[in-house]
């Protein structure tokens, strides 16, 4: 019965750890509407573009918020993405943590999304993070 405690008290003290990204199964993102890019991008080729605004509104709604806030405005559980900076200054950064996700210590901050979201997918969001940037 001891054991059985420890291994309960364990179970609740990691469950923050393990569930803290909640269900990160990502939703498709639908990019039709969208000029198809050949290969990975260093910067962003749909800046300005209204329909990436749009596609990206509904990509981050779907796969983002829970973590970093609706309409990127972070209730604190992960950085607010509005505060990113603008241009190409800021594409290499976004894409990578997009790509290859975030682990500190061996903790997942953020899962990769490299594999699972196409090119379009990648730079529809970052379109759609750039209007809504604040420097707040």
């Amino acid at each position: 019965m001891k054991t059985f405690r420890l291994l309960a008290l364990a179970a609740l003290i990691a469950s923050p750890v393990v569930f803290s990204h909640g269900d990160v199964t990502p939703q498709a993102v639908d990019v039709a509407k969208l000029k198809k890019l050949s290969g990975e991008q260093s910067e962003n080729p749909y800046r300005g573009n209204k329909d990436a605004v749009a596609v990206g509104a509904s990509a981050y709604s779907q796969n983002c918020a829970r973590c970093h806030g609706l309409q990127a405005v972070s209730g604190g559980i992960a950085p607010d993405l509005r505060l990113l900076p603008v241009g190409a200054e800021g594409d290499e950064y976004f894409s990578q943590k997009v790509r290859k996700g975030v682990v500190r210590n061996g903790v997942t901050y953020m899962p990769p999304f490299g594999s699972v979201f196409s090119e379009e997918a990648i730079w529809a969001l970052r379109t759609y993070i750039e209007s809504v940037h604040t420097d707040e």
